[in-house]
């Protein structure tokens, strides 16, 4: 016997209602606000972490996952903003973005084996 709470959503076409109004009444707000991943999980009345559940589900893999890109997508476009650092840290945090470095060695390299030092 399973343990818990029931799904909230039986389908993904009643989620997906839920997710186009959100993204509606997002656009409609005068100035128009950027979706979130919170505030999409809110209008879902769940948790971010309840959202992250459902994308793991098979049948509701497809929907979580473009409603997720929308958020992605809106925040991508505000990149160019005066002030990104918002935009940024939500892309890194929520979407696997990352910084990276590249690092070139040159020259002769000290590397130590066995207690014994060799040049590389």
């Amino acid at each position: 016997m399973p343990a818990g709470r029931p799904p909230r959503y039986s389908n993904p076409e009643e989620m997906q209602a839920i997710i186009d109004a959100y993204f509606a009444e997002r656009l409609a707000s005068d100035p128009p606000k950027p979706p979130t991943i919170s505030g999409l999980a809110y209008a879902l009345e769940m948790t971010t972490e309840s959202l992250r559940n459902y994308e793991n589900r098979d049948q509701f893999f497809a929907t979580v996952k473009r409603a997720k890109q929308r958020v992605e997508m809106s925040l991508e476009e505000r990149l160019d903003a005066s002030a990104p650092t918002g935009a940024i840290f939500n892309l890194k945090n929520n979407f696997g973005w990352k910084d990276q470095q590249d690092h070139a060695f040159t020259g002769p390299v000290q590397v130590t084996i066995s207690g014994k030092d060799a040049s590389v």
